[in-house]
């Protein structure tokens, strides 16, 4: 969370002239609801069912850029997918980075908690080895421009 995953995902569709899918908009838009509505009326089991259905359909697409969200590598089938059908880049951020940048966002249902920067932590301890284990290209998104991270990314894939 935080990382910068649709903003620099949207960058780096443009640079690399794909199109672009947020797992997030395209369960929200299949649902005609928001994510925090969904984790009330289903649980997170619920929206984490319709994150694999979501992955799965738009891991059939050629020609595009996919950002997910964080916790789409729980579940070992998504690590399966992301891992067999693109090249799959873990956009990292520390903890201290990922609370500045959502500390105003209610539409995180897992940040809504008496302590945020404790849930990222746990978050991210258990997280962290899965995305790097995915990972094709791992970038630290920092304190560093969103465009210049995109094309960094789009240079190295482009290269590789």
């Amino acid at each position: 969370m935080g990382a910068g995953k649709s903003t620099i995902g949207r960058q780096l569709a443009l640079a690399l002239k794909l199109s672009f899918v947020d797992t997030d908009s395209e369960i929200e838009r299949r649902c005609g609801a928001d994510i925090p509505w969904i984790f009330d009326v289903e649980g997170e089991s619920g929206f984490r069912a319709r994150e694999a259905q979501v992955l799965e359909d738009v891991s059939q697409m050629n020609d595009c850029v996919i950002a997910t969200g964080g916790g789409i590598v729980m579940q070992k089938r998504n690590q399966q997918l992301l891992h067999n059908t693109g090249y799959v880049v873990y956009l990292h951020a520390t903890v201290e980075q990922q609370l500045a940048r959502t500390s105003q966002d209610r539409k995180r249902p897992l940040l809504q908690v008496d302590d945020p920067a404790a849930a990222l932590r746990q978050l991210m301890a258990v997280r962290e080895p899965i995305y790097r284990q995915v990972a094709d290209l791992v970038v630290d998104t920092g304190q560093r421009n969103i465009k210049k991270v995109a094309g960094e990314i789009a240079e190295l894939i482009n290269n590789s």
